[in-house]
Formats: structure tokens, sequence, C-alpha cells
């Protein structure tokens, strides 16, 4: 069926989760796999990149860069619109955000030239904010591009800090690897 093989192209879905889902939709009403349909397309039509930080967004610019109760001192820096969408979840944050849409990966063909670090550049230069936070995932590619940003962005006199490492809350020390143990013992602080 082809709608099996379409909801198999997506992420983290296989054949057997495409095909329970293309049975459910065979046993609902006609009028909710139109809506279904009628969203997928609406997606595709409506979204696009906010013209400021490039995170998605129906609205130009975004709820993120005109919501004046967020703290535009903060610029958090994130690879991708969706890391974005996981920080907020935390409730944690309220600054302003910049995606750079990717990380430094020579195997990959990907540079800094590749990236929005130009952007990032010219709207620190012109937003003035306190403090950059990099907000890269904890790899070889988003260490190589946190390193990068922050040898660019510190000469600027802004404060560069970068995301803490550690164990997961609720973690045992016995499961956790070597690397996390590390970083964990480096980035200890006083209780």
């Amino acid at each position: 069926m082809a709608l099996i093989n379409e909801f198999s192209k997506l992420p983290t879905v296989g054949p057997k989760t495409a095909a329970r889902l293309v049975f459910y939709l065979l046993n609902r009403p006609r009028n909710e796999a139109q809506a279904l349909a009628e969203a997928i397309l609406a997606v595709k039509d409506r979204v696009r990149l906010c013209s400021i930080c490039f995170s998605i967004t129906e609205e130009d610019p975004c709820p993120f860069c005109t919501d004046q109760r967020r703290d535009a001192t903060l610029l958090c820096v994130v690879a991708e619109a969706k890391d974005i969408f996981a920080l907020e979840r935390t409730s944690a944050y309220k600054g302003r955000y910049h995606v750079i849409g990717g990380l430094i990966s020579p195997m990959d063909g990907i540079g800094p030239a590749q990236l929005r670090v130009k952007e990032l550049i010219e709207r620190v230069g012109s937003e003035s904010p306190q403090e950059i936070i990099l907000a890269t995932n904890p790899n070889a590619e988003g260490e190589a591009t946190a390193l990068y940003l922050s040898r660019l962005i510190t000469p600027l006199g802004v404060s560069v800090t970068r995301l803490a490492y550690g164990l997961p809350i609720g973690g045992d020390l016995d499961y956790a690897d070597e690397v996390t143990l590390a970083k964990a013992i480096e980035g200890r602080r006083a209780l």
C-alpha cells in the first residue's frame, strides 16, 4: 500500500507502525482523514522561517522574537528549530533564540558558510545581548560548532556560556558512561 510506504518514510516510523497508522485511519470517518490531509498541506503552505531568529513560524517575526516579556539580554543559539521546542518544554529559559541551521560537519561538507553564523554575528552587533548560550548537542559536531562560535563571539565582549553536561535526574551512577561521568565531575558546583 502506498500510504504505508509514505508513513514509513517518517522518522522513527517503521513498517509495523506505518501499517498500524494506516489501519487506524481506515477505521476512522472520512472527515478525520480529510482533516489530517489538510493539516499536512497547511503546514507546508503556511510555515516558514522567522526573518530574525530563523525558527519555524506561521507569523514573521515569530512569537519568540516579538514577545516583549522575553529577556532580550539572553540569546540561546541552537542548531535546529526543533531544539527550541525542547528548551521551551522546560519553562526554564525566557530569553530569545537564534537557529543556525545545522552543525559544522566537515565529513558532510558543512562548514560555517553553510550555517547562519553571519546572521548571528550581525544580530549580536545590532541587539547587544549580554549573554550567548550555546545549546548545541554534546557530540563532536556540536562541540566543534560551539567552539567555533565561542571564538567568534568572545572578542565582541559578550559572555558566552555552554549548556551543562551531567547525569540525568533519577539515573544511577553505575549505568552512566565514562564520558558523562567525567563531564559531571568537571561541571560540579557548590551546594
